[in-house]
């Protein structure tokens, strides 16, 4: 494959190296789970969109936050389904670059629209007055702009950086492609390898800060007003949650790549790979469509009104 650096053209993933005993089973619970991901997060952009009541900006967000979920997942799961019933466990050069980029660009998003959605929290509930002037319909489309351009612009800034190296590799202990593990191939150390990642890292670390202030005020509100804390438990609950799995997940994930002992069985590991792109995008939706009343009702409305029709056809 690689005689010298200018003929790379693919990378071997090694996660599954150990998988051929129940590959079929892996593939089917693999599936099943891809399955319940759109599903949940399908149920509900398709009950945002359609129901003109919830075109509100904390439903936009969340409406987004799901559309992110499905943009991350498309970027591993049908390639993992495939790598399953396959012999070989290769992927293309560009292919590895693309698969890092949407990986990282989704989990970045992830904290962009989690942070905008604990500040439309702390507006509605801390400065109500003024939450119609500060959240119009313009300056949610600018906010959910900037949500999405963010993460790609500074992921397309590190997959470049990446996409020049020198590499003297092409072994990627993983079952998918990360920038980290390609730089780690890299023939020599390059400046650009630390700046563009620690500025990333400290940028979303910046949005943590500020959603951690967010509730320092949301907390402080609250306890004054019966009304604000019922509002806070509906509404903030399932966002601080959501946080708190995603920031986890993610915590957990980047600790192990970095850290990580290589003593672990090979499913553990592929577990610590996946739990990112497993919990997150099952969990938000679920969360929210369970605990915000507005979603919730409008989906066993639809439901009811699916099995009526079905019933009537019948």
């Amino acid at each position: 494959i690689m005689d010298n650096v200018s003929v790379i053209t693919v990378f071997t993933l090694a996660g599954l190296s150990d998988i051929a005993n129940y590959r079929v089973i892996l593939f089917v619970l693999t599936l099943l789970c891809y399955c319940v991901i759109w599903l949940v997060n399908v149920t509900i952009i398709v009950t945002v969109i359609v129901d003109k009541k919830l075109h509100e900006p904390m439903y936009i967000f969340l409406c987004n936050l799901c559309v992110n979920g499905l943009y991350g997942t498309a970027a591993f799961y049908p390639k993992f389904l495939y790598d399953l019933l396959s012999t070989t466990h290769v992927i293309s050069y560009a292919g590895c670059l693309l698969q890092g980029f949407a990986l990282h660009s989704s989990i970045c998003a992830d904290f962009s629209l989690l942070a905008l959605m604990a500040y439309d929290r702390y507006v509605a509930i801390c400065r109500p007055l003024v939450y119609h002037s500060l959240m119009t319909k313009q300056k949610v489309c600018i906010f959910v702009f900037f949500a999405w351009f963010f993460p790609i612009y500074l992921m397309l800034l590190s997959t470049i950086t990446t996409a020049v190296l020198r590499l003297c590799g092409t072994h990627i202990p993983r079952i998918y492609c990360i920038n980290w593990l390609i730089n780690n191939l890299a023939c020599s150390a390059s400046a650009a390898r630390i700046v563009i990642p620690a500025f990333n890292y400290t940028f979303y670390i910046g949005h943590i800060l500020f959603v951690f202030w967010t509730y320092v005020h949301l907390v402080k509100t609250c306890q004054s007003s019966k009304e604000n804390w019922n509002k806070f438990m509906q509404t903030c609950v399932p966002h601080l949650f959501s946080l708190i799995v995603v920031a986890v997940s993610f915590l957990f994930d980047m600790l192990y790549v970095r850290f990580g002992s290589k003593e672990f069985p090979q499913s553990f590991e592929n577990f610590m790979a996946m739990e990112i792109l497993l919990i997150p995008p099952i969990i938000n939706p679920v969360m929210y469509g369970f605990k915000l009343t507005k979603i919730r009702n409008r989906v066993l409305n639809f439901i009811c009104g699916i099995s009526s029709t079905l019933r009537l056809k019948l």
